[in-house]
């Protein structure tokens, strides 16, 4: 802390933004950046040229997804928790379809057995988690996009209700939407993305009051 770091007034007090705030938001939105990229990329390079290569785009993916929710502010720590775990789940799920069915063949496998979903999709409800964290606290109608599409393709998929073609577009498009919601959070300062810092360390308090 600097006596040049922005102080606000909390719900629960004064809180002060400081320069170790600003590099977590900077690295946060680096990192949903990659991701949007990540996804849409390897897509694009799936449909264009086959899934012997594309598949190399899960990991700067599933990398950058579990930084960006390393450096998220969420109040609810369970909340929190919950899409690390969901994070941690589908990267588990991944590594088992890589090496089960070969790095080459994998994004096939997960196009004919559906089935494969359940294991790699808590990724994408991380993902879908963070959409929707962003449009609750400002609205963005990207934001709702990626909320709603990520579930309606790959529940619908696994349900059968949609074909491959319109799933995969789905999970595109969801894609794009968090590179633009990436790009447009570069242009707000900080504080929107630290939110009310007296709030975390009232909750910090309260359950040092509660114990273990």
């Amino acid at each position: 802390m600097t006596t040049a770091d922005p102080q606000f007034d909390g719900m629960y007090g004064p809180f002060t933004i400081t320069s170790t705030d600003r590099e977590e938001v900077q690295r946060y939105r680096i990192c949903l950046l990659i991701s949007g990229v990540s996804l849409s990329a390897g897509l694009l390079q799936w449909w264009q040229l086959g899934g012997q290569l594309a598949w190399l785009w899960i990991l700067p993916l599933a990398s950058a997804m579990g930084l960006a929710l390393h450096w998220i502010h969420i109040y609810l720590k369970p909340l929190h928790r919950s899409l690390q775990l969901f994070w941690l789940l589908g990267c588990l799920g991944w590594a088992a379809l890589l090496v089960l069915a070969g790095p080459s063949n994998a994004l096939s496998t997960l196009q004919r057995q559906p089935l494969w979903i359940l294991a790699v999709g808590p990724l994408f409800a991380a993902m879908t988690g963070i959409g929707f964290k962003e449009f609750f606290c400002f609205r963005r109608p990207e934001a709702v996009g990626l909320t709603l599409l990520l579930p309606v393709a790959l529940l619908g998929r696994l349900l059968g209700l949609i074909g491959n073609g319109p799933c995969w577009f789905l999970v595109l498009f969801a894609g794009l939407l968090l590179v633009v919601l990436a790009v447009r959070k570069f242009g707000m300062e900080a504080a929107a993305d630290v939110g009310d810092k007296s709030v975390f360390a009232y909750l910090d308090s309260q359950r040092e009051v509660a114990g273990p």
